[in-house]
C-alpha cells in the first residue's frame, strides 16, 4: 500500500457510455474484463493477507492470481480489438469538384494493380508533374486509400494516437523552440515599453525516413473483380506499418527511421534542462521499492508542471501494467482501473493508460514508464505519398507490392514527457 490517499486528476472527465446501448459482443467484452478484474482484485486481497499473516503467500494463491492476470489480458486484447474494428473507416467514395480526377486516377490504380497497366497513372502523374513518379518508384496511391491507411494507423499504433500528426510535402519538417523562459513584462498604457533581452531560439528537424512493407497476393485474388483490392492493400500493409512505427516511436535511434523519446538524452529530473527528458529514480534497481511501491508513481505524476498534467497519460507495456495493477492507496482502492467501454482506456490514479509493447520491460537502469502530454511532447510527421510498386517477377506466381510511407518524429516538447528509471 502506499501512504497517499488521493491524486489530481483531469479537471472534466468525459461522460460515462450507456453500456446498455452497447451492441452485444462488446457490452460482453466489457462485462468479461470487469469481471477478470474483480476476480483479480478478490485473489490479490487474499494474497496480500496471507502475507500479512504468514510472511508469505501460498504457491497455490500465487498460481492463482497469475492466471486471472492473464485472462485479464486476453480479455483487454479482446475489448481492443473489438474497439478498433468499430474505429477502423470503410474506404470512401472521394466528394468534391475533383471527382472526375479522383475516379480517374482510382481506375488507373485498379488497372495497374490487378493486370500491371501503367499507362494510366503515367499519365496522370507526368499532368499533376508529379516527381519521383514511374516504374522504379512506384505510383502514387488514390487519396482515399492514403487517408484511410493513415487514419487506420492512428488506431492501431499506439504513439501516433496520442501525439501531434503533421503532414509535409518536403523531405523534413522544421520549427523554432524558446530555450529559455518567455521574454514578457506588465506594462501600462501610458508607460514606455522597455527593451528585452532577445529570445533564445533553436531549431528542431524532423526528417521523414522511409517505411515500407511488402504484402503478397496470387493472380487469381488479383482477377477477382468483387474483390476491392484498395481495402486488401489497406488491410495488408496498416499492420506492418503500425508495428514498426510503434517501434520506431519509443525507441528510434533517429537514422533512417524516427527518433522515439526513448532515444533523447535524459537527466535526474531536479536537474532538468531543455533538451533532455526529466527522469525519477525509483530508488530501487529493477524494482519498485518493497515499502510504499506506489509512491514513484506519485512522485512521477507530480514531476510534470500543472499545465501538462490536465491532459497527460501513462505509457507502459503490458508486463509492466501487470506489476501495477496491484497497487493500492492509503484506503485500499486499486490505483488501476479497468476501462468502462471499448472506446476508453483504462486508467492508473485518474491518468488514461496507453500500451505500447515496445516500452522496456522492468529491469536494472530500464525506462519502463513515461507520463505526459503527448500531444504536446511528441510530434509525428507524414510527407504526402503513399507509393506503390507492383513486382510480378520477384516471387512467381504470386505478386508483390513494395509499399512505401515516409515518416518521421520526435519529441518537441521536452519538458512535457517525464520517465521513470528503475534505478
Amino acid at each position: 500500500m502506499t501512504r497517499h490517499a488521493a491524486i489530481e486528476t483531469k479537471a472534466i472527465l468525459p461522460p460515462l457510455e450507456n453500456k446498455a446501448a452497447e451492441p452485444g459482443p462488446i457490452r460482453s467484452a466489457v462485462d468479461d474484463f470487469t469481471a477478470a478484474f474483480e476476480a483479480f482484485k478478490e485473489t490479490n486481497d487474499d494474497r496480500l493477507r496471507q502475507i500479512e499473516g504468514r510472511l508469505g503467500a501460498d504457491v497455490v494463491t500465487e498460481e492463482k492470481l497469475a492466471r486471472i492476470d492473464a485472462a485479464l489480458d486476453a480479455a483487454r486484447t479482446r475489448l481492443d480489438r473489438i474497439g478498433l474494428e468499430r474505429a477502423r473507416p470503410a474506404l470512401a467514395e472521394p466528394q468534391g469538384r475533383h471527382d472526375g480526377v479522383a475516379q480517374e486516377h482510382k481506375a488507373a490504380f485498379d488497372l495497374y494493380v490487378r493486370a500491371g497497366e501503367s499507362g494510366g497513372l503515367k499519365r496522370l502523374e507526368a499532368k499533376a508533374m508529379s516527381a519521383g513518379s514511374g516504374p522504379d518508384g512506384g505510383y502514387l496511391v488514390p487519396d482515399t486509400l492514403e487517408r484511410t491507411v493513415l487514419t487506420r494507423l492512428a488506431a492501431l499504433s499506439p504513439i501516433r494516437a496520442i501525439s501531434s500528426v503533421q503532414q509535409i510535402s518536403g523531405g523534413q519538417y522544421k520549427r523554432a523552440v524558446s530555450t529559455g523562459a518567455p521574454v514578457t513584462g506588465w506594462v501600462t498604457e501610458a508607460t514606455a515599453r522597455p527593451s528585452t533581452d532577445a529570445p533564445a531560439l533553436a531549431q528542431l528537424a524532423f526528417p521523414a525516413a522511409e517505411l515500407y512493407a511488402m504484402p503478397a497476393a496470387t493472380q487469381t485474388l488479383l482477377d477477382d473483380a468483387v474483390v476491392n483490392v484498395e481495402e486488401w492493400l489497406a488491410a495488408e500493409v496498416e499492420t506492418a506499418f503500425a508495428e514498426q512505427e510503434g517501434i520506431a516511436f519509443v525507441t528510434g535511434n533517429g537514422v533512417g527511421r524516427p527518433k522515439g523519446f526513448l532515444a533523447s538524452d535524459t537527466v535526474a529530473n531536479a536537474s532538468w534542462t531543455p533538451g533532455k527528458l526529466g527522469c525519477v529514480g525509483t530508488g530501487t534497481s529493477a524494482a519498485f521499492p518493497g515499502t510504499n511501491p506506489a509512491d514513484v508513481l506519485f512522485d512521477l505524476v507530480y514531476a510534470l508542471r500543472a499545465p501538462y498534467r490536465q491532459n497527460a497519460r501513462f505509457v507502459m507495456n503490458r508486463r509492466t501494467q501487470s506489476t501495477i495493477r496491484k497497487f493500492k492507496d492509503a484506503e485500499g482502492n486499486y490505483l488501476w482501473q479497468p476501462p468502462l467501454s471499448a472506446e476508453r482506456a483504462a486508467t492508473l490514479m485518474g491518468f488514461p493508460v496507453s500500451e505500447a509493447e515496445a516500452m522496456p520491460d522492468i529491469a536494472a537502469g530500464s525506462l519502463s514508464v513515461a507520463f505526459g502530454d503527448f500531444r504536446r511532447g511528441y510530434l509525428v510527421v507524414d510527407r504526402t505519398g503513399l507509393r506503390v510498386l507492383r513486382d510480378p517477377y520477384s516471387a512467381k506466381p504470386y505478386v508483390l507490392f513494395y509499399t512505401t510511407k515516409r515518416v518521421g518524429g520526435g519529441v518537441q516538447d521536452f519538458d512535457a514527457i517525464k520517465l521513470l528509471k528503475f534505478a
